[in-house]
């Protein structure tokens, strides 16, 4: 561990044990600021001179204050976030640690209710100099894509859900979005995903897919119900006649795609269509 030259807000930081006192240890930076780990996070392998790595926050008087958990998400970090009570000025969420996470009201999208949960970004307040969260989010998102292409993989973290489909933050920089009559699996948000880029749009916006690109998008679901026959002894009970919400729920894929996909590995001689289902064929 490297110690930190300076006290990072909202970061993890690797501190020396400076000194311990009755409310706990005081921890050191190399620039000689130091910062209290109170003692209910202290532990017998904290000894005086000691590297301890610790997440740095303000308690309820603003001062920055240490502790060795950590929470959902760090400055900059994205989360969903549990409401855990109202205020006229903003909300509080629960982010992990033991003081809750002001969300103020100007940083709210719509009021805020106790137990629904939230997606945010904790950010630095340069007025309060404190850590809060915003559901505001627009203001983050690089507008020039830089080194992505259609096709291309990438990671995505559902964001919210709108009208069009779910937004997305792509590789921690893009805003993206997957449009509802193209989503044949269950989402929820913050759920962290494999995507693929459709189209990169002139605002910067860019257009995913959870289907993998293939021949006209064959190969990907020919080779996903052939792994699925083989995990499943060669026999899966469904055909082209079965409920399309069954055929979205189990092989993520719309019934158009999945029948194109049947007929197909049927005339390559792969599998066997009958009422009882599909069969493998040896």
């Amino acid at each position: 561990m490297k110690q930190n030259q300076h006290l990072q807000l909202g970061e993890i930081n690797c501190l020396r044990v400076d000194r311990d006192t009755p409310h706990g240890l005081f921890l050191m930076s190399l620039d000689d600021k130091d910062v209290l780990l109170p003692k209910a996070y202290v532990t017998d392998a904290m000894e005086i001179d000691s590297l301890v790595e610790v997440f740095l926050y303000t308690d309820s008087e603003d001062r920055i204050v240490a502790t060795t958990l950590k929470p959902r998400a760090m400055l900059d970090g994205f989360g969903l976030f549990e409401v855990v009570d109202v205020a006229p000025f903003g909300a509080f969420v629960d982010w992990g640690l033991p003081k809750d996470l002001l969300v103020p009201k100007m940083l709210q999208k719509t009021p805020f209710s106790v137990g629904e949960k939230r997606f945010l970004k904790v950010v630095y307040d340069e007025k309060t100099h404190r850590l809060v969260g915003t559901e505001k989010l627009g203001d983050f998102f690089e507008r020039r894509v830089r080194g992505l292409k259609p096709h291309q993989e990438v990671k995505i973290l559902i964001i919210t859900k709108t009208p069009l489909g779910f937004k997305c933050i792509v590789e921690n920089k893009y805003e993206g979005l997957i449009y509802h009559n193209e989503i044949f699996e269950n989402i929820t948000l913050g759920d962290e995903k494999t995507a693929y880029i459709k189209t990169i749009r002139s605002d910067g916006n860019i257009d995913l897919s959870l289907q993998k690109p293939g021949t006209k998008g064959s190969d990907a679901t020919e080779e996903k119900i052939l792994d699925m026959l083989a995990k499943s002894n060669g026999i899966l009970p469904y055909n082209s006649k079965s409920d399309p919400e069954l055929i979205k729920e189990h092989f993520a894929m719309s019934k158009k795609e999945f029948k194109r996909t049947l007929t197909s590995l049927a005339q390559k001689g792969e599998i066997e269509i009958k009422d009882t289902g599909i069969y493998l064929k040896d």
